[in-house]
């Protein structure tokens, strides 16, 4: 039950994270992502100048997008894990009910990991888009996807932060 809270409270600070991304551009802060849908959406004003800089953000915008498979990997992984906790003790061999919990908490965490991997490398996609902008247009667009805010509270899980 604690570990469930604990990881509330992370999900609950990563979204809220998520919301707030912010760019310096002329003095004034610009939200970056428009929605959990469209991240990077806020900086499309300004790299729409820059034909490199539209073609990485249209990249980064498409790899971010849901795919079947990883959203099939954690339903099948929560399957598993809840006909695990609701299966008798007498079960045996791949229906056995430690089997069934076990293999469905390792299906859910490594779907986790490989989208929280996934989605740390395509911010580099969006931080080459700024760059390329910046080299050759103005004003400049001051942003970091891998800088966090230095007032966040919340639990560290040995994660860093990637919006």
């Amino acid at each position: 039950m604690r570990v469930l809270i604990l990881f509330l409270i992370f999900f609950i600070h990563e979204a809220k994270a998520t919301c707030s991304r912010t760019a310096i551009i002329n003095y004034q802060e610009i939200l970056v992502d428009a929605g959990s849908d469209k991240k990077g959406e806020g900086l499309r004003f300004y790299l729409d100048k820059d034909p490199l800089s539209k073609k990485l953000l249209n990249k980064y915008q498409e790899e971010n997008k849901p795919t079947f498979l990883r959203a099939s990997t954690s339903t099948i992984g929560s399957v598993l894990l809840f006909a695990g906790i609701l299966q008798p003790n007498e079960s045996t061999g791949i229906q056995n009910k430690n089997t069934l919990i076990y293999g469905g908490s390792l299906l859910i965490a490594l779907s986790y990991l490989t989208s929280k991997t996934m989605a740390y490398s395509n911010e580099k996609i969006l931080e080459e888009a700024v760059d390329q902008y910046n080299k050759r247009n103005s004003p400049r667009i001051f942003f970091s996807p891998f800088k966090g805010n230095d007032n966040d509270n919340g639990l560290g899980f040995g994660f860093t932060q990637d919006f």
